[in-house]
């Protein structure tokens, strides 16, 4: 979401009201696509791409929680806001059950709306920022990221496969600690056959010869059990 446009999806039946909020939202930066059922927000949900989802619970054809379940399935970060003329804790509970980030009850002022909105974009960035810091690793003199791809030496950088990444931040994970092979198979290969195994192998290979350029790192064989990611360095 960092330095661009928030593009949010509006999901509100009430044409006028929906009307109002999209105009707003636009005036305030957030270019906004305004749907009047749960049916078009999904549709229009697998059409584009969008940052932030403000749905309404009672709509036509599909309701703001069927829409809300539909869109988690595919998109299970995506901050969603709910509006609605209740105030029941049932409806609040169902919607937090849901993955919902807020919950905002009708009739309610266009500055708490974008506030709300604010804190929760917030919340999301912060979070992201997190998880892109929790994903650089150093091993040695390498460091490797993640999120990039990329194990760097220096001023020497080797682009990773999304396997290789995979492998290496699992055993980043687990380093100078043994990564059982089934486990590895199961989290990236999704299961362990033989085929999967020695597919699995070849990667290893590839690793231990990227790592070589450190000699305080080292991707041993575990017999029998798995891999092991060593770093002797007294840094570390």
């Amino acid at each position: 979401m960092k330095n661009r446009k928030i593009n949010v999806l509006l999901a509100e039946d009430d044409k006028n009201l929906g009307t109002i909020l999209k105009s707003y939202l636009e005036a305030k930066g957030f270019p906004t696509t305004l749907t009047v059922d749960g049916q078009e927000a999904y549709e229009a949900f697998q059409k584009d791409t969008f940052d932030f989802c403000i749905i309404d619970i009672m709509m036509p054809v599909k309701d703001g929680f069927s829409l809300a379940k539909d869109i988690r399935k595919e998109n299970k970060s995506i901050p969603i806001l709910f509006l609605t003329a209740k105030s029941m804790q049932e409806d609040k509970l169902k919607g937090f059950e849901l993955g919902a980030d807020d919950y905002i009850t009708k009739p309610f002022s266009m500055e708490e709306l974008l506030a709300r909105m604010k804190a929760i974009i917030r919340r999301y960035m912060e979070k992201n920022e997190t998880e892109k810091s929790a994903n650089v690793f150093s091993l040695g003199e390498f460091v490797f990221d993640y999120n990039r791809q990329l194990l760097k030496i220096n001023s020497k950088e080797q682009k990773l496969t999304s396997k290789e990444s995979e492998l290496l931040r699992m055993l980043c994970l687990n380093v100078n600690n043994v990564l059982d092979r089934s486990e590895a198979l199961k989290n990236i290969w999704q299961d362990d056959s033989y085929f999967n195994a020695r597919s699995m192998d070849v990667y290893i290979t590839k690793l231990r010869k990227y790592l070589k350029e450190d000699p305080n790192v080292e991707l041993l064989n575990v017999h029998g059990i798995g891999f092991k990611l060593v770093i002797n360095s007294t840094d570390q």
